[in-house]
């Protein structure tokens, strides 16, 4: 294959030489890594890779090419989102003559039509051990002409993901307000599935007039600090008793709205094989999972209960409330390309609207 050469730079002066696809352009961003084995699609697709430059570190990537762009009620039935969220993507190995049942383009064109370079010929398992001793870093790769590095966590990347209008889905009988700040497409099939009525809002709408039975915070990119006119709505919403439920970035705003606090961790969790232990039990889930930021357990009020514990580094994984419809998880129970152990976090969540709707029906 004729592809020209590239150059990716970490900001420490660590350059690697490849070889480009995808589109002719040069891309700067954060470096981060994934140590999952499938799922690209829905990688390149989340919303919460916004401003990142993703680091495969399995060997054989676009072996099985880019699905179709079919959409069901409205929603991309193989997408996370409507476009791919990553400024770039490096990998080992690039699969040129791909096959599968469902596919419409190879790796190489999808990325091309989203105006979003690739590298690849890269020691991806060398450069995400450097990631892991050094830390998450800023990186950037050369195509044709230099850039400068980019850090996106100075912006409000929420804003550049969540949807503009308040939009609708499905007709069930759980009327679910969703605060839209990067939500992936299978958290709303999750919840369509189980007979709910969503109306999706931007992360900053002020929803403490809405009607609803229940409050969904979603996962999105970034600092979760910078989100403030989000935290001082659910701060509202926790003087109520209708039922939250957060996810990923949804934890941490839940964490922050209750006074806590949150740090960001060295180079994050982004795997699908992440074991998180229930609390109170002896039951271990495997999850997938992809944050930067988590909660410090011991900065939250007494009234809150660790829910999830990370088997790797015992950091928080997951919140519930000692007496409140209050919980939420920092992984993904909707992961599409991921194990599906905790869907039944859902199905928790539709248990307590039932239970409020019995008690204040409207």
């Amino acid at each position: 294959m004729n592809n020209p050469l590239a150059r990716f730079l970490l900001q420490d002066g660590t350059e690697y030489n490849g070889y480009h696809f995808g589109a002719p352009l040069s891309a700067a961003g954060e470096a981060v890594f994934s140590t999952a084995m499938t799922g690209y699609t829905e990688s390149l697709t989340d919303p919460s890779y916004k401003g990142q430059l993703l680091v495969y570190t399995y060997p054989l990537i676009g072996n099985y090419g880019i699905p179709s762009e079919r959409k069901l009620e409205n929603i991309d039935e193989f997408y996370e989102s409507n476009k791919i969220h990553i400024n770039a993507l490096i990998i080992s190995d690039y699969s040129h003559d791909p096959y599968h049942w469902n596919m419409a383009y190879k790796l190489s064109h999808w990325l091309k039509k989203n105006n979003v370079p690739g590298i690849y010929g890269i020691d991806t398992r060398t450069l995400t051990q450097k990631l892991r001793e050094q830390g998450t870093m800023l990186g950037k790769i050369i195509v044709n002409n230099d850039i400068p590095f980019y850090d996106p966590n100075i912006e409000n990347l929420a804003a550049q993901v969540c949807i503009v209008d308040k939009t609708v889905y499905g007709n069930g009988k759980y009327k679910v307000l969703l605060v839209d700040c990067g939500v992936k497409n299978n958290i709303l099939r999750c919840l369509l599935r189980r007979n709910c009525t969503i109306t999706r809002v931007p992360w900053d709408y002020d929803f403490t007039c809405e009607i609803y039975d229940g409050l969904f915070l979603s996962n999105g990119p970034g600092n979760p600090k910078t989100y403030q006119k989000t935290i001082k709505h659910v701060q509202y919403a926790l003087t109520e008793d209708r039922p939250i439920f957060g996810i990923c970035l949804g934890n941490q705003l839940l964490g922050l709205a209750a006074g806590g606090d949150t740090y960001k961790l060295k180079y994050g969790h982004r795997s699908h094989n992440q074991p998180v232990l229930l609390k109170g039990s002896e039951r271990a889930y495997i999850t997938s999972q992809n944050h930067s930021y988590v909660l410090n357990e011991k900065s939250l009020p007494p009234v809150w209960n660790v829910l999830f514990k990370n088997l790797n580094d015992g950091s928080c994984e997951g919140l519930l409330h000692e007496s409140k419809p209050f919980f939420s998880a920092q992984f993904h129970p909707e992961a599409s390309g991921g194990p599906a152990d905790t869907e039944f976090l859902f199905d928790w969540f539709i248990e307590r609207m039932e239970k409020y709707k019995a008690k204040t029906p409207h």
